[in-house]
């Protein structure tokens, strides 16, 4: 595999150091991960609750790379024609309007039956040559001319007929087109292929098998304040260390979703709004539906926000 800037993916420790320079903290399974997806040309299948960065690891890593990110946003009842190809219809039937009104000139000269049905082979076979192709995310990331990075988005969203249509792609970084044939990567141009789940479902082990893994957690406490000074800057450190040890306290409780890192973000960003300096029980009240997304979870953290408060006060 040959991507442009390929010298930031030297190392796991360079690569940990471009994704910091891009506010993207990781640890060394995260920039390993990425270190094997390129020298082994394997794609890499990543795990884990929504919101702790899956999607955003392939982003920053085509970012990273000044490479395109070709993205597939996977849903129950994708198919071939919206992620790998589909003819162009419209295209088709005017060609076929247009072979119509000049069908005599293209028989012309043709002896019986047999020479014009052979002229008129000659033509049929334009209509599924790539002139009337249009790609989808997976076609169009074999057919970069300076590689990408291909997202293949909540993979576990799709039918478990979907992740057959995959299992060429990931395995030889080619598609079989029946009317054109196979189609493959560039040499040397291989995608650097990303796919999430979010285990709303199991995966096949015949997909599993064709990738690594690997498991993005939560974040620490440590981890996760590095994060939010990263995106959030301008917050307060003591507001920050209070923030992060109250969401720490949340994701222990028996709650329908649990706080991402997008909604730590989102609610650093969302204090630093309120010109807050410190955490206090009726500013977390005020603000509680930033972090929580169901009202039964934010009814049930109300009734100890206090105390939730009072701990996140003291690691603070």
């Amino acid at each position: 595999m040959s991507i442009k800037n390929d010298h930031k993916l030297a190392s796991v420790e360079v690569i940990q150091k471009h994704f910091e320079e891009r506010d993207y903290i990781c640890n060394p399974q995260i920039a390993t991960a990425v270190f094997l997806a390129y020298h082994l040309e394997k794609p890499v299948l990543i795990e884990g609750p929504p919101g702790v960065g899956k999607t955003e690891l392939a982003k920053t890593a085509a970012e990273m790379l000044d490479v395109k990110c070709i993205r597939l946003q996977c849903y129950e009842g994708l198919d071939e024609s919206k992620a790998i190809y589909e003819w162009k219809y419209g295209k088709q039937l005017l060609y076929t309007q247009v072979l119509k009104e000049t069908l005599g000139e293209i028989l012309e000269g043709a002896r019986g039956l047999s020479e014009s049905v052979a002229k008129l082979h000659e033509f049929g076979d334009i209509f599924f040559s790539e002139d009337f192709l249009e790609p989808r995310p997976l076609l169009k990331a074999l057919k970069e001319e300076e590689s990408c990075v291909l997202l293949i988005d909540e993979v576990d969203k799709s039918d478990h007929e979907f992740e057959s249509l995959l299992l060429e792609m990931l395995s030889d970084f080619q598609l079989s087109i029946p009317e054109i044939g196979t189609v493959k990567a560039r040499p040397g141009k291989k995608p650097l292929v990303f796919l999430t789940s979010n285990n709303t479902r199991e995966i096949s082990d015949a997909l599993k098998r064709r990738c690594l893994h690997l498991y993005i957690p939560f974040p620490d406490a440590e981890l996760e304040s590095r994060i939010v000074h990263a995106r959030v800057p301008e917050i307060p450190e003591k507001l920050r260390r209070q923030l992060v040890a109250f969401i720490q306290e949340l994701r222990e409780m028996d709650l329908k979703k649990v706080p991402a890192i997008s909604e730590t973000i989102d609610w650093a960003r969302t204090l630093i709004l309120l010109h807050s300096e410190s955490l206090d029980a009726d500013l977390v009240r005020q603000t509680l539906n930033v972090i929580l997304k169901f009202q039964e979870d934010i009814e049930a953290v109300e009734a100890e926000i206090q105390n939730v408060t009072n701990k996140a006060l003291k690691e603070g």
